[in-house]
């Protein structure tokens, strides 16, 4: 924030000259804005404009004794840290992003930097960590989200005022991941999919038409159930509403929530997917299995016509799917 001159206003008269305020000549004149380190604002007032620029510029910098964090705070360790943050947004999340989440922390980060105060980590700590973990055969793609998971937690812990910067700030990941960000994704061409249409089980292949005539995940593919609140045939259109997940210890392992944030809708259903269904649900019909919605907020255990089952009529998970 500017410096506040109390004593003139900061419009000008009609003739350019500087109009003096009520408290002109009255106290101090100089007046300082500024947030603390607790993130509350504050004034500060100064006689002189030369105080009152000095204490600007040390506030600006995080400097000043105001601004200064805490001796307690500054003993607070990152894994201290990590679980309040964790525990404080995982309220909004689904329950294998907070499963992932502990996990991750508790086994990738917490082992490495659980035991130091937020204040001692810096930029050659994490260096190390990203190299080490390369060289130990980490995947590439699971570096890049446990990194992700530290920069959240000490951003954080920034903007919390517990520390003053974020080392993660000065790492070049895509560099440190020798070019990872830039890797192609694979796209399937049309004779593959065709391909792969040909070669996995029947009970199947409508899935796969899903995912290649809709852009379908495959949570949401397993969770299509038969009737118009998924597969609309009259209106010809698709609802993306829900998809099936997987928790062992919740909901009695599996149950319905919402798509990725996003990718809720609806779309027109395709003439060839639409007749792809129809058949799938003659040669496969529909096995109501029981389960626990949350696609409307409060959980509500409800009978589910599910279009997609194995063999034994039960819902399938990620690595039921791959396995066959």
């Amino acid at each position: 924030m500017p410096i506040d001159d109390l004593w003139y206003l900061k419009d000008r008269g009609a003739n350019g000259k500087r109009q003096p305020a009520k408290r002109h000549g009255q106290g101090k004149r100089w007046r300082v804005r500024f947030t603390d380190a607790a993130g509350e604002p504050r004034t500060r007032f100064f006689e002189r404009k030369a105080d009152a620029d000095a204490f600007d510029a040390r506030a600006r910098s995080g400097i000043a004794d105001e601004l200064r964090v805490e001796q307690a705070k500054r003993k607070v360790t990152f894994q201290e840290y990590g679980e309040r943050w964790r525990l404080s947004r995982e309220i909004g999340w689904a329950l294998e992003t907070r499963k992932r989440v502990e996990s991750n922390l508790r086994c990738h980060l917490y082992p490495v930097f659980g035991s130091h105060p937020l204040r001692t980590i810096r930029l050659t700590a994490v260096l190390e960590w990203l190299t080490r973990r390369l060289d130990q055969g980490t995947p590439k793609s699971s570096l890049k989200l446990y990194f992700e998971l530290l920069d959240a937690v000490l951003n954080a812990a920034m903007t919390d005022k517990i520390i003053t910067d974020n080392p993660c700030d000065g790492v070049k990941l895509a560099q440190v991941l020798r070019g990872l960000s830039r890797a192609p994704k694979w796209v399937p061409t049309e004779d593959e999919v065709l391909a792969l249409l040909d070669a996995v089980p029947a009970r199947y292949r409508a899935a796969i038409w899903l995912g290649a005539g809709h852009g379908c995940r495959l949570g949401e593919a397993l969770g299509m159930e038969d009737g118009a609140r998924c597969v609309d045939s009259d209106r010809a259109e698709l609802h993306i509403i829900q998809q099936l997940r997987y928790a062992p210890q919740e909901h009695g392992g599996f149950y319905l929530s919402e798509p990725k944030a996003g990718s809720s809708g609806t779309v027109d259903l395709d003439p060839v997917v639409a007749q792809v269904l129809d058949e799938h649900t003659r040669d496969f019909p529909p096995v109501s299995v029981n389960l626990v919605d949350l696609t409307t907020g409060e959980p509500a255990r409800r009978s589910v016509p599910l279009l997609f089952t194995t063999t034994h009529g039960n819902p399938s998970t990620d690595r039921t799917w791959s396995r066959e």
